[in-house]
Protein backbone atom coordinates (compact mmCIF):
# COMPACT_ATOMS: atom_id res chain seq x y z
CA UNK A 1 0.00 0.00 0.00
CA UNK A 2 1.54 3.40 -0.88
CA UNK A 3 1.77 6.30 1.20
CA UNK A 4 -1.00 7.70 -1.08
CA UNK A 5 -3.36 5.06 -0.15
CA UNK A 6 -3.24 5.37 3.36
CA UNK A 7 -5.62 7.78 4.26
CA UNK A 8 -6.54 8.24 7.66
CA UNK A 9 -10.52 8.11 7.82
CA UNK A 10 -12.55 8.56 10.97
CA UNK A 11 -13.17 6.00 13.46
CA UNK A 12 -9.48 4.61 12.04
CA UNK A 13 -6.88 6.83 13.73
CA UNK A 14 -5.77 4.22 16.06
CA UNK A 15 -5.83 1.28 13.26
CA UNK A 16 -3.31 3.37 11.23
CA UNK A 17 -1.22 4.41 13.57
CA UNK A 18 -0.99 0.87 14.96
CA UNK A 19 -0.35 -0.23 11.56
CA UNK A 20 2.71 2.42 11.54
CA UNK A 21 3.78 1.68 15.00
CA UNK A 22 4.12 -2.70 13.30
CA UNK A 23 5.95 -1.70 10.39
CA UNK A 24 8.02 0.53 12.33
CA UNK A 25 8.90 -2.93 14.34
CA UNK A 26 8.96 -5.08 11.32
CA UNK A 27 12.13 -2.92 9.75
CA UNK A 28 14.10 -2.88 13.05
CA UNK A 29 15.66 -5.77 11.80
CA UNK A 30 16.77 -3.24 8.43
CA UNK A 31 15.82 -0.01 10.07
CA UNK A 32 13.43 2.20 8.05
CA UNK A 33 14.32 1.84 4.55
CA UNK A 34 16.05 5.16 2.90
CA UNK A 35 14.03 7.21 5.11
CA UNK A 36 15.79 10.71 5.06
CA UNK A 37 14.40 11.58 8.98
CA UNK A 38 15.42 10.02 11.89
CA UNK A 39 11.70 7.95 12.09
CA UNK A 40 9.62 8.28 15.98
CA UNK A 41 10.30 5.39 17.92
CA UNK A 42 7.54 2.50 17.66
CA UNK A 43 7.10 2.82 21.33
CA UNK A 44 5.79 6.80 20.85
CA UNK A 45 3.79 5.60 18.08
CA UNK A 46 1.55 3.25 20.36
CA UNK A 47 1.30 5.82 22.77
CA UNK A 48 -0.21 8.41 20.97
CA UNK A 49 -2.28 5.98 19.13
CA UNK A 50 -3.53 4.96 22.21
CA UNK A 51 -3.96 8.69 23.78
CA UNK A 52 -5.93 9.50 20.37
CA UNK A 53 -8.32 6.57 21.56
CA UNK A 54 -8.29 7.52 24.73
CA UNK A 55 -8.83 11.34 23.96
CA UNK A 56 -12.14 10.52 22.09
CA UNK A 57 -13.41 8.05 24.67
CA UNK A 58 -12.94 10.86 27.24
CA UNK A 59 -15.26 13.35 25.16
CA UNK A 60 -18.16 10.91 25.33
CA UNK A 61 -17.43 10.23 29.49
CA UNK A 62 -17.43 13.75 30.09
CA UNK A 63 -20.56 14.25 27.78
CA UNK A 64 -22.31 11.44 29.70
CA UNK A 65 -20.61 12.83 33.30
CA UNK A 66 -21.96 16.62 32.27
CA UNK A 67 -25.47 15.43 31.33
CA UNK A 68 -27.93 17.23 33.85
CA UNK A 69 -29.89 15.13 35.45
CA UNK A 70 -33.67 15.99 36.19
CA UNK A 71 -32.94 17.19 39.73
CA UNK A 72 -29.89 18.96 38.49
CA UNK A 73 -32.63 21.34 37.07
CA UNK A 74 -33.49 22.46 40.26
CA UNK A 75 -30.06 23.61 41.18
CA UNK A 76 -29.44 27.22 41.34
CA UNK A 77 -28.80 29.14 38.14
CA UNK A 78 -25.53 30.03 39.19
CA UNK A 79 -24.24 26.56 39.94
CA UNK A 80 -25.73 26.02 36.56
CA UNK A 81 -23.69 28.59 34.34
CA UNK A 82 -20.77 27.80 36.53
CA UNK A 83 -21.11 23.68 35.20
CA UNK A 84 -22.15 24.63 31.61
CA UNK A 85 -19.04 26.64 32.11
CA UNK A 86 -17.10 24.07 33.14
CA UNK A 87 -18.03 21.82 30.53
CA UNK A 88 -17.57 24.01 27.34
CA UNK A 89 -14.08 24.55 28.77
CA UNK A 90 -13.40 21.11 29.14
CA UNK A 91 -14.60 20.16 26.01
CA UNK A 92 -12.50 22.73 24.18
CA UNK A 93 -9.65 21.30 25.81
CA UNK A 94 -10.25 17.95 25.16
CA UNK A 95 -11.27 19.08 21.21
CA UNK A 96 -8.06 20.81 20.78
CA UNK A 97 -5.47 18.12 22.20
CA UNK A 98 -7.75 15.39 19.55
CA UNK A 99 -6.98 17.92 17.15
CA UNK A 100 -3.30 18.15 17.77
CA UNK A 101 -3.31 14.43 17.58
CA UNK A 102 -5.08 13.55 14.37
CA UNK A 103 -2.36 16.33 12.86
CA UNK A 104 0.50 14.43 14.74
CA UNK A 105 -1.29 11.53 13.36
CA UNK A 106 -1.76 12.63 9.84
CA UNK A 107 2.16 13.86 9.90
CA UNK A 108 3.16 10.28 11.26
CA UNK A 109 1.18 8.53 7.95
CA UNK A 110 2.89 11.26 5.24
CA UNK A 111 6.31 10.08 6.92
CA UNK A 112 5.61 6.22 7.43
CA UNK A 113 5.38 4.36 3.53
CA UNK A 114 3.71 1.37 4.30
CA UNK A 115 4.52 -1.65 2.23
CA UNK A 116 1.83 -3.79 0.54
CA UNK A 117 2.84 -6.55 2.50
CA UNK A 118 3.99 -7.16 6.11
CA UNK A 119 7.97 -7.81 6.18
CA UNK A 120 8.06 -11.25 6.88
CA UNK A 121 10.25 -12.99 10.06
CA UNK A 122 13.20 -14.36 8.37
CA UNK A 123 14.99 -16.93 9.15
CA UNK A 124 18.82 -16.94 10.83
CA UNK A 125 20.48 -18.68 7.75
CA UNK A 126 18.98 -15.73 5.39
CA UNK A 127 20.44 -13.28 7.79
CA UNK A 128 24.02 -15.15 7.90
CA UNK A 129 23.75 -15.58 4.20
CA UNK A 130 22.79 -11.58 3.54
CA UNK A 131 25.48 -10.62 5.65
CA UNK A 132 28.61 -12.86 4.16
CA UNK A 133 27.27 -12.32 0.64
CA UNK A 134 27.24 -8.53 1.45
CA UNK A 135 31.38 -9.35 2.53
CA UNK A 136 31.94 -10.59 -0.54
CA UNK A 137 31.71 -7.52 -2.81
CA UNK A 138 33.02 -5.75 0.13
CA UNK A 139 36.26 -7.02 0.78
CA UNK A 140 36.85 -8.26 -2.57
CA UNK A 141 36.76 -5.28 -4.59
CA UNK A 142 39.45 -3.07 -5.60
CA UNK A 143 38.62 0.00 -3.00
CA UNK A 144 40.54 2.35 -5.94
CA UNK A 145 38.90 1.86 -8.98
CA UNK A 146 36.12 0.13 -7.46
CA UNK A 147 35.99 -2.96 -9.43
CA UNK A 148 34.85 -6.05 -8.25
CA UNK A 149 36.39 -9.51 -9.93
CA UNK A 150 34.13 -12.08 -11.89
CA UNK A 151 34.92 -14.92 -9.52
CA UNK A 152 36.90 -15.63 -6.24
CA UNK A 153 39.61 -16.63 -4.70
CA UNK A 154 40.32 -17.56 -8.65
CA UNK A 155 42.29 -14.88 -9.33
CA UNK A 156 40.07 -12.93 -11.93
CA UNK A 157 39.60 -9.87 -14.23
CA UNK A 158 36.97 -7.46 -13.21
CA UNK A 159 33.17 -8.44 -14.52
CA UNK A 160 31.53 -5.23 -15.16
CA UNK A 161 28.01 -6.68 -14.15
CA UNK A 162 29.70 -7.71 -11.03
CA UNK A 163 29.98 -3.94 -10.55
CA UNK A 164 26.95 -2.89 -11.17
CA UNK A 165 25.60 -5.64 -8.63
CA UNK A 166 28.34 -4.43 -6.21
CA UNK A 167 26.78 -0.71 -6.39
CA UNK A 168 23.77 -2.12 -5.51
CA UNK A 169 24.78 -3.88 -2.51
CA UNK A 170 25.91 -0.83 -0.63
CA UNK A 171 22.88 0.91 0.45
CA UNK A 172 21.70 -2.49 1.42
CA UNK A 173 25.18 -2.83 3.67
CA UNK A 174 24.03 0.57 4.82
CA UNK A 175 20.31 -0.43 5.61
CA UNK A 176 21.59 -3.70 7.23
CA UNK A 177 23.67 -1.96 9.31
CA UNK A 178 26.88 -3.59 7.47
CA UNK A 179 28.65 -0.80 6.53
CA UNK A 180 27.80 2.95 7.46
CA UNK A 181 26.42 5.54 5.09
CA UNK A 182 29.89 7.38 4.66
CA UNK A 183 31.49 4.32 3.77
CA UNK A 184 29.15 3.67 1.16
CA UNK A 185 29.24 7.09 -0.55
CA UNK A 186 33.54 6.78 -1.09
CA UNK A 187 32.85 3.46 -2.12
CA UNK A 188 30.38 3.94 -4.33
CA UNK A 189 31.76 7.11 -5.43
CA UNK A 190 35.55 5.40 -6.26
CA UNK A 191 33.61 3.28 -8.48
CA UNK A 192 31.58 6.15 -10.26
CA UNK A 193 34.55 8.46 -10.57
CA UNK A 194 36.85 5.34 -12.49
CA UNK A 195 33.82 4.94 -15.17
CA UNK A 196 33.45 8.45 -15.48
CA UNK A 197 37.00 9.49 -16.00
CA UNK A 198 38.05 6.20 -17.55
CA UNK A 199 39.47 6.46 -21.72
CA UNK A 200 36.75 5.89 -24.19
CA UNK A 201 36.91 4.84 -27.97
CA UNK A 202 37.55 2.75 -30.54
CA UNK A 203 40.96 1.24 -30.16
CA UNK A 204 41.89 -2.23 -29.10
CA UNK A 205 43.83 -1.13 -26.72
CA UNK A 206 43.85 1.18 -23.97
CA UNK A 207 40.30 1.65 -23.60
CA UNK A 208 37.60 0.84 -21.19
CA UNK A 209 34.69 1.24 -23.69
CA UNK A 210 33.80 2.90 -26.41
CA UNK A 211 29.80 5.41 -27.17
CA UNK A 212 29.20 4.87 -23.21
CA UNK A 213 29.41 1.41 -23.32
CA UNK A 214 31.82 -0.56 -21.53
CA UNK A 215 33.93 -3.75 -22.12
CA UNK A 216 32.41 -6.90 -20.66
CA UNK A 217 35.86 -7.86 -18.18
CA UNK A 218 38.03 -4.93 -17.32
CA UNK A 219 41.86 -5.48 -15.76
CA UNK A 220 41.01 -5.74 -11.95
CA UNK A 221 44.04 -2.89 -11.33
CA UNK A 222 44.22 -0.58 -14.76
CA UNK A 223 40.46 -0.85 -15.60
CA UNK A 224 41.45 -1.22 -19.55
CA UNK A 225 39.68 -3.49 -21.47
CA UNK A 226 40.81 -7.37 -20.52
CA UNK A 227 42.68 -9.24 -23.65
CA UNK A 228 39.79 -9.49 -26.48
CA UNK A 229 36.52 -8.80 -24.21
CA UNK A 230 33.55 -7.72 -25.81
CA UNK A 231 31.86 -4.23 -25.78
CA UNK A 232 28.30 -5.43 -23.88
CA UNK A 233 24.96 -4.11 -24.23
CA UNK A 234 23.73 -6.32 -21.22
CA UNK A 235 26.67 -6.00 -18.92
CA UNK A 236 26.48 -2.58 -19.11
CA UNK A 237 23.03 -2.38 -18.95
CA UNK A 238 23.55 -4.10 -15.61
CA UNK A 239 26.55 -2.22 -14.52
CA UNK A 240 24.02 1.26 -15.57
CA UNK A 241 21.30 -0.10 -13.38
CA UNK A 242 23.32 -0.28 -10.26
CA UNK A 243 24.74 2.96 -10.97
CA UNK A 244 21.05 4.37 -11.00
CA UNK A 245 19.83 2.66 -7.98
CA UNK A 246 22.83 4.67 -5.98
CA UNK A 247 21.39 8.33 -7.98
CA UNK A 248 18.07 7.36 -6.16
CA UNK A 249 19.41 6.01 -2.93
CA UNK A 250 21.91 8.77 -2.30
CA UNK A 251 19.45 11.49 -2.26
CA UNK A 252 20.67 14.00 0.50
CA UNK A 253 22.47 17.25 0.12
CA UNK A 254 26.10 15.74 1.72
CA UNK A 255 28.31 17.12 -1.32
CA UNK A 256 29.25 13.51 -2.02
CA UNK A 257 25.58 12.50 -2.55
CA UNK A 258 25.39 15.62 -4.72
CA UNK A 259 28.49 14.07 -6.90
CA UNK A 260 26.89 10.51 -6.84
CA UNK A 261 23.77 12.09 -8.67
CA UNK A 262 25.78 14.03 -10.89
CA UNK A 263 28.22 11.66 -12.40
CA UNK A 264 25.58 8.60 -12.10
CA UNK A 265 24.03 11.03 -14.74
CA UNK A 266 27.20 11.93 -16.94
CA UNK A 267 27.77 8.31 -17.07
CA UNK A 268 24.29 7.48 -18.50
CA UNK A 269 23.54 10.28 -20.60
CA UNK A 270 26.46 9.56 -22.68
CA UNK A 271 25.61 5.78 -23.63
CA UNK A 272 24.82 5.80 -26.93
CA UNK A 273 22.09 3.43 -27.83
CA UNK A 274 21.24 4.24 -31.13
CA UNK A 275 24.47 3.40 -32.39
CA UNK A 276 23.88 0.40 -30.90
CA UNK A 277 21.42 -0.67 -33.27
CA UNK A 278 23.18 -1.32 -36.51
CA UNK A 279 20.02 -3.34 -37.65
CA UNK A 280 17.30 -1.09 -36.14
CA UNK A 281 15.30 -1.11 -34.08
CA UNK A 282 16.65 -4.26 -32.40
CA UNK A 283 19.55 -3.55 -29.82
CA UNK A 284 22.94 -5.18 -30.54
CA UNK A 285 24.62 -7.99 -27.81
CA UNK A 286 27.73 -5.87 -28.28
CA UNK A 287 30.63 -4.73 -29.84
CA UNK A 288 34.55 -5.59 -30.81
CA UNK A 289 37.49 -3.15 -32.38
CA UNK A 290 38.14 -6.13 -34.42
CA UNK A 291 35.36 -7.59 -35.40
CA UNK A 292 32.64 -4.73 -35.28
CA UNK A 293 28.88 -5.50 -34.30
CA UNK A 294 28.47 -9.31 -33.02
CA UNK A 295 26.02 -11.23 -34.93
CA UNK A 296 23.18 -11.21 -32.97
CA UNK A 297 20.63 -8.70 -31.58
CA UNK A 298 18.83 -9.41 -28.10
CA UNK A 299 15.45 -10.64 -28.47
CA UNK A 300 13.02 -12.08 -26.11
CA UNK A 301 12.97 -13.70 -23.69
CA UNK A 302 16.01 -13.24 -21.87
CA UNK A 303 18.22 -11.16 -19.34
CA UNK A 304 17.89 -8.25 -21.71
CA UNK A 305 14.90 -7.04 -21.25
CA UNK A 306 16.34 -4.60 -18.63
CA UNK A 307 18.55 -2.99 -21.91
CA UNK A 308 15.67 -1.88 -23.99
CA UNK A 309 14.44 -1.02 -20.61
CA UNK A 310 16.95 1.61 -19.75
CA UNK A 311 17.65 1.93 -23.88
CA UNK A 312 13.96 3.76 -23.87
CA UNK A 313 14.52 5.57 -20.57
CA UNK A 314 17.34 7.78 -21.84
CA UNK A 315 17.39 11.27 -21.64
CA UNK A 316 20.01 11.66 -23.93
CA UNK A 317 20.21 8.78 -26.92
CA UNK A 318 16.59 7.07 -26.30
CA UNK A 319 15.81 4.31 -28.73
CA UNK A 320 12.15 4.56 -30.24
CA UNK A 321 9.34 2.77 -28.90
CA UNK A 322 9.19 -0.06 -31.76
CA UNK A 323 12.39 -1.46 -30.08
CA UNK A 324 10.18 -2.74 -27.58
CA UNK A 325 8.10 -4.36 -30.16
CA UNK A 326 10.59 -5.80 -31.55
CA UNK A 327 12.31 -7.48 -28.05
CA UNK A 328 8.37 -9.15 -27.91
CA UNK A 329 8.26 -9.81 -31.38
CA UNK A 330 9.82 -13.43 -30.47
CA UNK A 331 7.35 -13.95 -26.89
CA UNK A 332 5.51 -16.46 -29.01
CA UNK A 333 8.07 -18.87 -29.66
CA UNK A 334 8.96 -18.81 -26.04
CA UNK A 335 5.69 -19.23 -24.84
CA UNK A 336 5.61 -22.58 -23.05
CA UNK A 337 3.90 -25.68 -21.26
CA UNK A 338 6.35 -27.02 -18.85
CA UNK A 339 5.45 -29.19 -15.90
CA UNK A 340 1.93 -27.51 -15.05
CA UNK A 341 3.49 -24.05 -15.66
CA UNK A 342 1.99 -22.04 -18.62
CA UNK A 343 4.51 -19.13 -19.05
CA UNK A 344 7.47 -17.30 -21.35
CA UNK A 345 10.03 -19.69 -20.82
CA UNK A 346 13.97 -19.41 -20.59
CA UNK A 347 15.31 -22.31 -19.88
CA UNK A 348 18.52 -20.75 -16.65
CA UNK A 349 16.47 -19.06 -14.14
CA UNK A 350 19.12 -16.11 -13.83
CA UNK A 351 16.73 -14.82 -17.01
CA UNK A 352 13.88 -14.87 -15.04
CA UNK A 353 15.82 -12.91 -12.46
CA UNK A 354 18.61 -10.24 -13.48
CA UNK A 355 15.92 -7.58 -14.67
CA UNK A 356 13.53 -7.67 -11.44
CA UNK A 357 16.68 -7.18 -9.42
CA UNK A 358 16.39 -3.59 -9.98
CA UNK A 359 12.36 -3.38 -11.25
CA UNK A 360 9.15 -4.06 -9.84
CA UNK A 361 7.43 -5.67 -12.18
CA UNK A 362 4.17 -6.48 -9.96
CA UNK A 363 0.99 -5.27 -11.60
CA UNK A 364 2.61 -3.42 -14.06
CA UNK A 365 2.37 -4.91 -17.90
CA UNK A 366 3.01 -4.76 -20.98
CA UNK A 367 0.59 -5.23 -24.05
CA UNK A 368 2.12 -8.48 -24.60
CA UNK A 369 1.28 -9.48 -21.24
CA UNK A 370 -1.26 -7.54 -21.20
CA UNK A 371 -2.69 -9.95 -23.50
CA UNK A 372 -1.53 -13.04 -21.61
CA UNK A 373 -3.28 -12.36 -18.80
CA UNK A 374 -0.54 -12.23 -15.99
CA UNK A 375 2.80 -9.90 -15.21
CA UNK A 376 6.51 -10.57 -15.85
CA UNK A 377 6.58 -11.06 -11.75
CA UNK A 378 3.95 -14.10 -12.24
CA UNK A 379 6.22 -15.61 -15.02
CA UNK A 380 9.06 -15.50 -12.85
CA UNK A 381 7.12 -17.19 -9.70
CA UNK A 382 5.78 -20.24 -12.60
CA UNK A 383 9.53 -20.51 -13.87
CA UNK A 384 10.39 -21.26 -10.37
CA UNK A 385 7.50 -23.94 -9.87
CA UNK A 386 8.41 -25.49 -13.19
CA UNK A 387 12.47 -25.81 -11.51
CA UNK A 388 10.82 -27.19 -8.96
CA UNK A 389 8.53 -29.50 -10.65
CA UNK A 390 11.08 -30.63 -12.99
CA UNK A 391 13.84 -31.78 -10.49
CA UNK A 392 10.92 -34.06 -8.84
CA UNK A 393 10.47 -35.60 -12.32
CA UNK A 394 13.87 -35.70 -12.54
CA UNK A 395 14.57 -36.65 -16.41
CA UNK A 396 18.20 -37.27 -16.19
CA UNK A 397 18.09 -39.29 -13.23
CA UNK A 398 20.23 -36.71 -11.04
CA UNK A 399 21.40 -37.67 -7.34
CA UNK A 400 19.20 -36.00 -4.68
CA UNK A 401 16.91 -33.86 -6.81
CA UNK A 402 13.58 -33.44 -5.23
CA UNK A 403 11.21 -30.95 -3.94
CA UNK A 404 13.67 -29.47 -2.01
CA UNK A 405 17.06 -30.04 -4.05
CA UNK A 406 16.36 -27.75 -7.53
CA UNK A 407 17.93 -24.93 -8.71
CA UNK A 408 19.71 -24.71 -12.65
CA UNK A 409 20.87 -22.22 -14.45
CA UNK A 410 24.33 -20.34 -16.09
CA UNK A 411 27.06 -21.83 -13.60
CA UNK A 412 30.16 -23.28 -13.04
CA UNK A 413 30.41 -26.56 -13.92
CA UNK A 414 32.93 -29.76 -13.26
CA UNK A 415 34.32 -30.83 -16.15
CA UNK A 416 33.66 -30.44 -20.62
CA UNK A 417 33.49 -34.64 -20.35
CA UNK A 418 30.97 -37.38 -21.59
CA UNK A 419 30.68 -40.26 -18.90
CA UNK A 420 28.98 -43.63 -19.59
CA UNK A 421 27.60 -44.93 -16.19
CA UNK A 422 24.58 -47.09 -15.23
CA UNK A 423 21.90 -44.43 -16.13
CA UNK A 424 23.71 -43.86 -19.53
CA UNK A 425 26.05 -41.25 -21.25
CA UNK A 426 26.24 -38.05 -19.78
CA UNK A 427 27.56 -35.24 -20.68
CA UNK A 428 29.20 -32.73 -18.02
CA UNK A 429 29.63 -28.94 -18.55
CA UNK A 430 32.37 -26.43 -17.42
CA UNK A 431 30.79 -22.81 -17.21
CA UNK A 432 27.70 -22.95 -19.46
CA UNK A 433 24.11 -21.85 -19.62
CA UNK A 434 21.93 -24.38 -17.61
CA UNK A 435 18.85 -24.61 -17.66
CA UNK A 436 15.36 -27.30 -17.89
CA UNK A 437 13.11 -28.18 -20.37
CA UNK A 438 10.63 -31.73 -21.45
CA UNK A 439 14.50 -34.03 -21.98
CA UNK A 440 16.95 -32.67 -19.73
CA UNK A 441 19.55 -31.71 -22.52
CA UNK A 442 20.58 -28.69 -20.56
CA UNK A 443 20.80 -30.42 -18.01
CA UNK A 444 23.99 -32.04 -16.02
CA UNK A 445 22.79 -32.27 -12.72
CA UNK A 446 24.87 -29.29 -11.94
CA UNK A 447 22.65 -27.31 -9.31
CA UNK A 448 24.01 -23.39 -8.09
CA UNK A 449 22.26 -21.99 -5.34
CA UNK A 450 22.21 -18.74 -6.44
CA UNK A 451 18.68 -19.88 -9.03
CA UNK A 452 16.59 -20.93 -5.70
CA UNK A 453 18.05 -17.86 -3.63
CA UNK A 454 18.00 -14.92 -6.15
CA UNK A 455 14.12 -16.60 -7.03
CA UNK A 456 12.97 -15.86 -3.37
CA UNK A 457 10.56 -12.74 -3.69
CA UNK A 458 8.85 -14.92 -6.42
CA UNK A 459 7.91 -18.08 -4.08
CA UNK A 460 9.62 -17.80 -0.85
CA UNK A 461 7.01 -20.72 0.08
CA UNK A 462 9.16 -23.24 -2.19
CA UNK A 463 12.65 -21.59 -1.98
CA UNK A 464 12.81 -20.93 1.74
CA UNK A 465 12.51 -24.82 2.04
CA UNK A 466 14.74 -25.50 -0.36
CA UNK A 467 17.38 -23.27 0.82
CA UNK A 468 17.78 -24.42 4.40
CA UNK A 469 17.57 -27.79 2.92
CA UNK A 470 20.63 -27.11 0.95
CA UNK A 471 22.42 -25.42 3.44
CA UNK A 472 21.32 -28.22 6.29
CA UNK A 473 22.34 -31.43 3.64
CA UNK A 474 25.40 -29.83 2.15
CA UNK A 475 26.49 -27.04 3.99
CA UNK A 476 29.36 -28.68 5.17
CA UNK A 477 30.80 -28.91 1.82
CA UNK A 478 28.91 -25.93 0.05
CA UNK A 479 28.61 -22.87 2.43
CA UNK A 480 32.02 -21.17 3.49
CA UNK A 481 33.64 -17.32 4.41
CA UNK A 482 31.46 -15.86 1.45
CA UNK A 483 27.97 -17.66 2.06
CA UNK A 484 27.28 -20.82 -0.78
CA UNK A 485 29.91 -21.45 -3.31
CA UNK A 486 28.63 -21.44 -6.65
CA UNK A 487 27.86 -24.94 -7.67
CA UNK A 488 27.67 -27.87 -6.95
CA UNK A 489 27.49 -31.42 -8.14
CA UNK A 490 26.39 -34.43 -6.74
CA UNK A 491 26.07 -37.01 -9.40
CA UNK A 492 29.86 -36.30 -11.25
CA UNK A 493 30.90 -38.96 -8.97
CA UNK A 494 34.03 -40.90 -11.28
CA UNK A 495 36.85 -43.13 -10.65
CA UNK A 496 39.49 -41.93 -12.94
CA UNK A 497 41.42 -38.80 -13.25
CA UNK A 498 40.11 -35.84 -14.78
CA UNK A 499 41.17 -31.93 -15.26
CA UNK A 500 38.80 -30.66 -13.75
CA UNK A 501 38.61 -26.63 -14.48
CA UNK A 502 36.85 -25.15 -11.40
CA UNK A 503 36.82 -26.52 -7.73
CA UNK A 504 37.28 -30.18 -6.75
CA UNK A 505 35.80 -33.61 -6.22
CA UNK A 506 34.86 -34.39 -2.58
CA UNK A 507 35.07 -38.53 -1.98
CA UNK A 508 31.54 -39.90 -0.93
CA UNK A 509 30.05 -36.21 -2.08
CA UNK A 510 30.66 -35.48 -5.66
CA UNK A 511 31.84 -32.12 -7.39
CA UNK A 512 32.03 -28.76 -5.62
CA UNK A 513 32.89 -25.48 -6.99
CA UNK A 514 35.93 -23.66 -5.14
CA UNK A 515 34.79 -20.38 -6.24
CA UNK A 516 32.11 -16.79 -5.68
CA UNK A 517 30.67 -15.48 -8.95
CA UNK A 518 30.50 -12.06 -8.43
CA UNK A 519 26.87 -12.06 -10.94
CA UNK A 520 25.41 -14.88 -8.67
CA UNK A 521 26.35 -13.34 -5.18
CA UNK A 522 25.14 -10.04 -6.04
CA UNK A 523 21.26 -11.35 -8.01
CA UNK A 524 21.54 -13.72 -3.81
CA UNK A 525 21.77 -10.42 -1.91
CA UNK A 526 19.51 -8.06 -3.71
CA UNK A 527 17.33 -10.66 -3.92
CA UNK A 528 17.27 -11.77 -0.45
CA UNK A 529 16.77 -7.71 0.51
CA UNK A 530 13.45 -7.36 -1.99
CA UNK A 531 11.96 -10.24 -0.42
CA UNK A 532 12.96 -8.76 3.31
CA UNK A 533 11.79 -4.95 2.17
CA UNK A 534 11.51 -4.14 -1.41
CA UNK A 535 14.46 -1.79 -0.74
CA UNK A 536 15.88 -1.87 -4.40
CA UNK A 537 11.99 -1.84 -6.17
CA UNK A 538 10.86 0.94 -3.72
CA UNK A 539 13.92 2.76 -4.38
CA UNK A 540 13.64 2.41 -7.89
CA UNK A 541 10.24 3.27 -8.35
CA UNK A 542 11.67 7.17 -7.64
CA UNK A 543 14.04 6.62 -10.36
CA UNK A 544 12.48 9.27 -13.28
CA UNK A 545 14.59 7.12 -16.26
CA UNK A 546 14.01 3.63 -15.37
CA UNK A 547 10.12 5.03 -15.03
CA UNK A 548 10.16 6.23 -18.43
CA UNK A 549 11.58 3.26 -20.09
CA UNK A 550 8.72 1.23 -18.47
CA UNK A 551 5.98 4.35 -20.03
CA UNK A 552 8.11 4.24 -23.20
CA UNK A 553 7.41 0.49 -23.31
CA UNK A 554 4.22 0.56 -22.49
CA UNK A 555 3.49 -0.15 -19.25
CA UNK A 556 0.86 0.71 -17.25
CA UNK A 557 -1.13 -0.45 -13.89
CA UNK A 558 -0.38 -0.87 -10.45
CA UNK A 559 2.63 1.72 -9.10
CA UNK A 560 2.91 3.42 -12.77
CA UNK A 561 -0.55 4.56 -12.21
CA UNK A 562 0.11 7.45 -9.76
CA UNK A 563 3.37 9.59 -9.41
CA UNK A 564 6.86 8.58 -8.86
CA UNK A 565 6.67 6.60 -5.46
Amino acid sequence: MSVADCRLRPGLVQTRLLSASSLLVSLGEGRAAFATQQPVSAQARVERAGSTRGLASATIALSKLMRPSHSQVKMSRQHSIVRVALFATITLIVMILMAAAAGEAEELKLRTPVPRTPHPVVDPLLLDLQARTFHFFWDTANPENGLIPDRYPTPSYSSIAAVGFGLTTYPIGVERGYITRQQARQRVLATLRFFYKAPQGPDARGATGHNGFFYHFLDMNTGERFEDSELSTVDTAILLAGALFCQSYFAGADPEEVEIRSLVDRIYRRVDWRWAQPKPPAISLGWSPEEGFLKYDWRGYNEAMLVYLLALGSPSFPVRRDAWTEWTSTYDKHWSKLFGQEYLSFPPLFGHQYTHVWTDLRDIRDAYMQRRGLDYFENSRRAVYAQQAYAIANPRRCRDYGPTIWGITASDGPADIVVEDASGRRVFRSYTARGIDLTGKHDDCTLAPTAVVASMPFAPEIVIPATLEMHRRFGQHIYSKYGFLDAFNRTFIIDFDVRLRHGRQVPGFGWVDGDYLGIDQGAILAMIENYRSALIWRVMRKNPYLRRGLEQAGFSGGWLTGPGQ
